[in-house]
């Protein structure tokens, strides 16, 4: 109640968690996008998505650390994490491609662990951060302060959904993902080939969350265990956009950090976890439930 009391009283804080909220939202939309793109194309929901995320983050600390901007990191590590994704596409995941779902969670699952622990080896346990150095944009006397990597994040949102959204129209490469997202058979009878349609799909799914890992570290922090509070956010941002929905998942990813951000200021930020799990669960529920409803009616 007292939270509640403060925002009554400082409708200006209400304005910054809202900005906050909006334009952290961006940054779990990107992790969104490409795991929508592997369960729509691949039927796989990556658990491992997370740890991706956590990779680009430390691309750009140790760029950071070797002299250079982190901004540069952004690129750099949606490249080093496409070919990551492409490795551990042709290790492993092809193996539980045209598998039962709960195969490919438990098989995402396990790299998800390996790639955390790995983490924990080689570059330790320590919460580390890379300074942008951007400076921040203040609004309404100074109440209202937005660190200008923040609008780099949202700014990079956009144009990574925009160019999606061309690359899967326009390019041979997004057709072939379409058709075999549609009817993979059908799309190897017309010569696709899938095997190579699948690499590319999850290579892009860890680029694009490398690139939202090296937004991360410069917004936040990174460490080992960053992962699963970001898988979780993509597979609820998923779940209320629906597959293929690129803007339906920008939206849903801007509303969750509104939400999440608002929670994290009422209970406080040792509730701001169990928040997202609450609402993962509340999610799952109002889904389940509004499919037995159409199935209904289609009967």
């Amino acid at each position: 109640m007292d939270a509640f009391q403060i925002l009554v009283d400082a409708p200006v804080l209400s304005v910054q968690l809202l900005l906050d909220g909006l334009l952290i939202g961006a940054i779990f939309a990107l992790a969104a996008y490409g795991m929508a793109l592997v369960w729509g194309v691949m039927n796989i929901i990556n658990i491992a998505q997370g740890e991706f995320v956590m990779l680009g983050g430390y691309v750009a600390f140790f760029l950071y650390q070797a002299g250079f901007h982190p901004l540069l990191g952004v690129p750099v590590a949606a490249v080093v994490l496409f070919v990551l994704g492409w490795l551990l596409y042709h290790s492993i995941i092809y193996r539980v491609v045209d598998k039962d779902l709960f195969i490919s969670i438990l098989a995402t699952f396990g790299l998800s662990i390996l790639l955390q622990q790995l983490a924990n080896e080689l570059f330790g346990a320590d919460v580390r951060t890379a300074e942008a150095g951007f400076g921040s944009l203040f609004l309404l006397d100074g109440l209202v302060v937005v660190p200008h990597i923040k609008l780099v994040a949202f700014a990079a949102a956009l144009v990574v959904g925009g160019l999606l959204l061309v690359f899967l129209r326009k390019s041979r490469l997004g057709q072939a993902i379409r058709a075999t997202a549609q009817n993979a058979r059908a799309a190897r009878i017309m010569g696709v080939n899938t095997d190579q349609v699948y690499a590319a799909t999850f290579g892009l799914n860890a680029a694009i969350c490398g690139a939202a890992g090296a937004l991360v570290a410069m917004t936040w922090i990174v460490h080992p265990y960053l992962g699963l509070p970001y898988t979780v956010r993509a597979f609820m941002i998923v779940i209320l956009a629906g597959l293929g929905n690129v803007l339906g998942v920008l939206f849903s990813g801007i509303g969750l950090g509104v939400a999440e951000n608002f929670a994290g200021f009422i209970m406080g930020a040792e509730l701001q976890a169990a928040f997202i799990f609450s609402l993962l669960v509340v999610i799952l529920v109002w889904r389940r439930f509004w499919l037995s409803r159409e199935r209904r009616y289609l009967k």
